[in-house]
């Protein structure tokens, strides 16, 4: 699998989950536009949008509930998947990331800092985070 790192914009609110095993997992719409300086007028122009949606797991999953929201700038650095998929008369392709890590993009603005816990919501140590 590729690993990527996309900077872009939260364009849905974050759906956290907790499975029936206890995992927590978070996901959202990413939309991430390139922007580039046109000579002719002057000035920089947007590009194409591409559009991801990003998946965290466990203490990364449950770390990014508590901080993120629609409308935030981003950074999300994971593994790449592309799928194709269908159901009745629709198909099409998806692409994810399946996020290794992420946060605020400080670019466009500020953030706080808080470590997690110790008893974080997997039960890991927040020493020794989760190998991948």
């Amino acid at each position: 699998m590729d690993t990527m790192s996309v900077t872009g914009i939260i364009a849905t609110s974050p759906r956290h989950v907790v499975t029936k095993e206890g995992f927590d997992i978070t996901s959202f719409r990413l939309a991430s536009t390139g922007r580039k300086f046109d000579k002719g007028q002057q000035t920089w122009v947007d590009s194409d949008t591409n559009w991801f949606t990003v998946i965290a797991f466990r203490q990364l999953a449950h770390n990014a509930n508590r901080s993120l929201a629609k409308g935030d700038r981003v950074v999300v650095r994971g593994k790449l998947k592309v799928r194709e998929w269908s159901n009745d008369d629709k198909s099409g392709t998806a692409v994810e990331i399946e996020a290794e890590s992420l946060g605020h993009d400080l670019l466009w603005g500020t953030t706080t800092y808080e470590r997690s816990s110790a008893s974080s919501a997997d039960g890991q140590d927040e020493d020794e985070p989760e190998p991948f």
